[in-house]
């Protein structure tokens, strides 16, 4: 009587086909195929993966799918039935499946990027400003300078009185309740930028201010003690104008 793997072999050769031709219209690879002809089941593995292999072969030859699992049943009985001799057992391929955890590292790398790219652009957009700013910032400092070298010595002099009053200033106060990035001007002149923990407070004097926040909702402005609430909300980008000068 022919053996189970026999009878697979007898099967395949009569439809004129190859083990690579069963392979590919099966998605068993030839050698495990080759191993099932053999009856080499260590090659396999485990013998829920040899029942299952079985199935889908005998199927796919027209022969009994549970009959021929019932012969290697019986095969594999007899086997463990010898003393000293267990039924082999070897390693299977399995299909490669990235961690979650390799997911979830790709993803937050990802966004560290986007992040840093976002902080890049916003700084090649202040660079002009801030150039800018310095250069006016030096025009005022210089005035007192050139009049000072000219006068002669002598006691000194007092300060004249301006013959215009400037505008009166406000205090602007900053809380950061959440760390947020902050870029803030007064009267133009660049005063704070940069990454603020929590529990970070502020006070500015002048007539206009801008300020960035990176953080919206981790950021608490105050005008003159009048409490002008949070930027916005958590992880927006808001900037706002703020003029300080009374009326």
């Amino acid at each position: 009587m022919p053996g189970l793997g026999d009878e697979f072999r007898a099967a395949r050769e009569s439809r004129h086909l190859s083990l690579s031709d069963v392979s590919e219209q099966i998605h068993i690879r030839s050698v495990y195929l080759q191993s099932i002809e053999n009856e080499e089941w260590s090659v396999i593995a485990a013998p829920v993966y040899v029942r299952g292999f079985i199935r889908t072969y005998a199927r796919f030859l027209g022969l009994d799918p549970e009959h021929a699992v019932e012969q290697f049943n019986a095969s594999i009985g007899a086997l463990a039935a010898r003393p000293h001799e267990p039924v082999p057992l070897g390693p299977i391929d399995t299909p490669w499946r990235p961690s979650p955890w390799l997911l979830i590292a790709g993803a937050a790398a990802l966004l560290l990027v986007v992040f840093v790219g976002f902080r890049y652009f916003q700084f090649q957009q202040d660079g002009g400003d801030v150039a800018a700013v310095a250069q006016a910032s030096i025009a005022p400092s210089d005035a007192p300078s050139a009049v000072a070298s000219d006068a002669s010595p002598g006691p000194a002099a007092p300060k004249p009185t301006p013959s215009k009053t400037s505008a009166p200033t406000r205090t602007l106060e900053i809380s950061v309740t959440a760390p947020s990035w902050l870029l803030v001007k007064v009267d133009g002149a660049q005063v704070l930028q940069g990454i603020m923990p929590a529990g970070t407070r502020k006070s500015y004097h002048g007539t206009s201010a801008f300020v960035r926040a990176g953080n919206a909702g981790g950021v608490t402005l105050t005008l003159n003690g009048k409490d002008l609430g949070v930027m916005g909300r958590s992880g927006d980008v808001i900037q706002r104008n703020l003029s300080l000068a009374t009326e």
